[in-house]
């Protein structure tokens, strides 16, 4: 799925960039579907292709790489990634993106989706009510990130707990308790959003944190970074491995 000769799948509806562009193909394909995937530590025996696939389209999303990500989607439904998890990745990527930045990978997951004969909408993933969401959503951050986030939502400052309140039910409640996806892979997918938009090192570092206490290691969390370094660049990548080391100190 991520060898060298992916870069057949690169095209700008008339001409491919394989055609324009030959020896830029070789030099990215060579290094992002080679060298990168071969490289030791850049993998992990957890680390799949299948989420492999979902860290490169988090990362697309977060770096706005909406052409990119449509020439992925059919790549990770190869990889073994589900339709749901697709949609699942997008949606959740709204709460760290903003729906102005989201609604693009949306509409382009759904034409890839579509593509492959998958009918939409899918199978429903919601799994608390609205007047439960509150609740759910507390109990998500208590398992992801302990037991302080307790009343987290009405804490002080007064004239800024209506965002804490949100961050509990919208961000928490409504995506976080949705299926699709598990803990781990919610985590590591919202490290790649926030690595590759840059600019959110305390978020990330949190976050990083947050992943290796549910279940992904340091060692995968390094890898996981390394995978979506292509995708993102250099500076980017330096700052994401600062925060896992601070997280994991």
């Amino acid at each position: 799925m991520f060898g060298k000769k992916n870069s057949g799948f690169f095209a700008d509806g008339r001409q491919t960039l394989e055609q324009s562009d030959p020896e830029f193909i070789e030099l990215f394909s060579n290094f992002a579907y080679g060298e990168v995937v071969e490289a030791e530590g850049a993998n992990h025996p957890e680390l799949t292709d299948a989420k492999r696939s979902m860290a490169v389209l988090a990362a697309l999303m977060g770096c706005q790489g909406v052409d990119a990500f449509a020439m992925m989607v059919p790549v990770a439904l190869d990889s073994g990634v589900t339709p749901v998890q697709i949609k699942e990745i997008v949606y959740q990527g709204t709460a760290y993106l903003g729906f102005g930045r989201a609604l693009p990978f949306l509409k382009a997951a759904n034409d890839a989706l579509h593509e492959r004969g998958v009918a939409t909408p899918l199978e429903p993933q919601g799994t608390v009510t609205a007047d439960a969401r509150e609740a759910a959503g507390e109990e998500t951050q208590i398992r992801i990130f302990g037991e302080h986030m307790r009343g987290f939502a009405h804490s002080e400052p007064a004239e800024t707990m209506h965002i804490r309140q949100w961050l509990v039910d919208n961000c928490f409640g409504d995506y976080y308790t949705r299926g699709g996806l598990d803990d781990r892979e919610r985590e590591m997918i919202t490290a790649c959003f926030l690595a590759a938009q840059g600019g959110c090192e305390p978020q990330l570092t949190s976050h990083v944190k947050a992943s290796v206490g549910v279940g992904n290691s340091k060692e995968f969390m390094i890898a996981v970074v390394s995978q979506i370094m292509p995708y993102i660049g250099y500076p980017r990548t330096l700052n994401a491995l600062a925060c896992v080391d601070a997280a994991t100190k």
